[in-house]
């Protein structure tokens, strides 16, 4: 998924015996793996997935991704494990075992993802010094209190009348909120679903998500702006389809910001902070919410346009994932269990995880190509619409705290 453009270091660093300018063309790319500074070695994955352990030369310059030598060299490269590499080889007698330089990359500049894993394939291995997984440990199995209690709220699930009272030819209103990319690919699920005859038919898909309404943008509904705009509208989406705050029961939230620029992990704690703001809104303004699921940025390594490119959108799995794990360790301003105080948010768990890593299939056989983007390749093309929306209906279908209200008995 290499998008950025090649990197040289100054024809004014001139080494001794064993001189080595790196650079895309002088040396090979690959994710470092394993560090043993004792006996000054090295293990990379090379492109085509192969690891190999190298020695490391004494007068071999091992630099940062500001092409600056790495104080303690070996020692500081402990902590830099999984991060993509240059480097240069050096054969003795036909074979490859002693490196003659080697540069740390700046993991996703200028949106190279070369080594990047889905979280749900990096489980307890590390993204700068951040576990994977989608939940705590690396985990991509909700913790089993919390699955315990989505499937009980679930269970509470049923058509309701407009005022909220429960009704038999009542609605249960799934609402998804955030910015274009959202409004795109649910609208595309909700065709699905009207055309899938095991798909309850008292469920009713409204679209909450709109063009231009980012994180920081919708945090807010009472700002006289943006926010107060998104949340009216919201409301005249729900009036139009014939249904009211008081019905929506489940929602899919999927936000990011605009150009973001700050850096890991500053930004994805960003996010995680307004997603905590929408999620409050989300339980003020519709009074039997119960399960709120969220989904992070699709691929976005093929970006022309810095609306949110690579890292960022990766990063963004970070957001949701330390947002859930926070109310799953009790967060006051994150709580939904009335026995446990006042009640400030849904229920909050993953949906479908959609990153993959370009055309480097996922597990589950998920890629994303370049026909499947806009011409800005940030917004999905009808093709990627599709996949995303494929994902949400299988995921609605089948998770333990859903498929019991989801799908027609």
């Amino acid at each position: 998924m290499v998008r950025s453009a090649l990197f040289a270091l100054s024809a004014a660093v001139v080494l001794a015996a064993h001189a080595v300018a790196l650079g895309q063309a002088a040396g090979s790319r690959g994710i470092l793996t394993k560090v043993d500074a004792a006996n000054e070695r090295v293990t990379i994955r090379s492109s085509d997935g192969k690891e190999q352990e190298y020695s490391i030369d004494k007068r071999a310059r091992v630099m940062g991704a500001d092409g600056q030598l790495l104080k303690g060299r070996l020692k500081t490269l402990e902590k830099r494990l999984n991060s993509p590499v240059v480097y240069k080889v050096i054969e003795r007698d036909g074979k490859a075992e002693e490196l003659d330089g080697l540069k740390v990359l700046d993991p996703g500049k200028n949106g190279d993802t070369t080594g990047f894993k889905p979280l749900t394939e990096l489980e307890q291995g590390q993204y700068q010094e951040f576990e994977g997984g989608l939940y705590a440990g690396g985990s991509n199995q909700r913790p089993s209190d919390h699955e315990a209690a989505g499937v009980a709220l679930s269970k509470m699930i049923q058509p309701l009348a407009a005022d909220g009272k429960p009704q038999a030819d009542g609605r249960i209103v799934v609402l998804s909120i955030g910015m274009s990319n959202t409004s795109q690919e649910f609208l595309v699920f909700r065709k699905f679903a009207l055309s899938d005859e095991t798909v309850n038919p008292r469920v009713l898909l409204v679209n909450g998500a709109q063009d231009g309404m980012t994180a920081a943008a919708i945090q807010n509904p009472y700002d006289q702006h943006q926010g107060t705009k998104f949340w009216q509208t919201v409301e005249e989406r729900l009036h139009e389809a014939g249904a009211t705050a008081d019905q929506v029961q489940a929602v899919w939230l999927k936000q990011a910001d605009a150009q973001p620029e700050t850096g890991f992990p500053r930004y994805a704690r960003v996010l995680e902070g307004e997603l905590a703001k929408i999620v409050q809104v989300l339980h003020d303004r519709f009074p039997n919410l119960k399960l709120t699921y969220l989904s992070s940025r699709i691929f976005a390594g093929y970006a022309t346009l810095p609306l949110n490119p690579e890292p960022y959108a990766y990063e963004s799995g970070f957001s949701v994932k330390w947002l859930i794990e926070k109310q799953i360790r009790g967060d006051k301003s994150l709580n939904f269990d009335a026995t446990r105080g006042t009640v400030r948010a849904p229920w909050l768990s993953w949906g479908p995880y959609l990153w993959a890593n370009g055309t480097e299939a996922r597990e589950d056989g998920l890629k994303w190509e370049e026909r499947d983007f806009s011409s800005d390749a940030t917004h999905p093309s009808p093709a990627g619409q599709r996949k995303v929306a494929k994902l949400l209906l299988d995921f609605f279908k089948s998770d333990s705290t859903t498929k019991g209200w989801f799908v027609a008995h």
